[in-house]
């Protein structure tokens, strides 16, 4: 995003774009909208260009809007209209890029970690590096928050609330669509995305399986491109009911072929694993 859930920073932050053109390793929010040009990164694992963030004269202080006397309810809305303000673009009723950095910066996360991941849960952010009012408004109000501080301090909940089952399906299902660009009508994420996103969703609930799953897509031996939807919910499915050591993986049941592939290449990998420890190990005495 400006980069929160972000795109086009470090290969250590960056998510990259959807096109594929930023870091795999922590993209999630590029910048969208009329007029509003994204300078385009290298590719995941490349270096991008990080966003530095200087002279900006919107402090956290600044956005901490004085409590009014009055309603309740009309002081808060009031403090949220505050705060939005401060970050809003200029010509946009929306925060985009710059305004979600200079968000971020006085959250005092990454933007590109899992914590902003959650925010963009909670506010059902519809694109990346896009939160619009709507969205801002509902998500803090859905938080119970109107301030920076306030948004803070929910951001433990947020964690615990991710390591309920039913909580994290939610939000799993919620990262794939969050990938896509509603702009061009995607219904499937670059393969570059979709690692990019699933080490990012996963990084409190890891699976046993999610490095070979990721070093698999990475060699990538059948050359696909991109990740459906049905495959990216069957991954979910996969972790919760295969063994770390596929053996109750069953190709008959109702997998799809990428699955058997997958299973098939791992299983050949531990077997060449291990023979090179073999042959290392008895190496010196064959050769006596």
């Amino acid at each position: 995003m400006g980069q929160c859930v972000t795109k086009c920073q470090t290969p250590s932050s960056t998510l990259g774009n959807r096109n594929g053109d930023c870091d795999p390793s922590s993209q999630l929010h590029g910048k969208r909208g009329a007029g509003h040009h994204v300078k385009q990164q290298p590719p995941f694992g490349k270096p991008g260009g990080d966003i530095l963030i200087r002279g900006l004269e919107a402090t956290t202080e600044a956005c901490q809007v004085p409590t009014c006397s009055g309603d309740a309810g009309r002081e808060s809305k009031s403090r949220l209209e505050g705060l939005f303000e401060c970050y809003k673009d200029e010509w946009e009723d929306a925060i985009l890029e710059e305004g979600m950095a200079r968000f971020c910066d006085d959250l005092g996360v990454d933007p590109a970690e899992f914590r902003m991941l959650l925010l963009a849960w909670k506010f059902q952010a519809a694109t990346m590096c896009i939160f619009t009012r709507k969205e801002f408004f509902d998500g803090c109000k859905a938080l119970s928050a109107d301030s920076i501080d306030g948004i803070c301090a929910r951001f433990p909940s947020l964690l615990t609330e991710a390591k309920q089952e039913n909580k994290f399906k939610d939000l799993y299902h919620f990262t794939f669509q969050f990938g896509l660009d509603p702009e061009v009508g995607q219904r499937s994420l670059h393969l570059e995305i979709a690692i990019a996103l699933w080490k990012l969703v996963f990084t409190q609930n890891t699976p046993p399986v999610l490095d070979q799953w990721l070093n698999f897509l990475t060699e990538n031996p059948l050359g696909i491109t991109r990740i459906s939807q049905d495959t990216w919910n069957v991954f979910l499915d996969f972790t919760k009911v295969i063994e770390p050591d596929f053996s109750n993986y069953n190709e008959d049941e109702a997998w799809p072929s990428l699955f058997d592939t997958f299973v098939e290449w791992e299983m050949e990998r531990r077997k060449s694993e291990e023979e090179g420890r073999d042959a290392l190990s008895s190496g010196p005495e064959e050769q006596i």
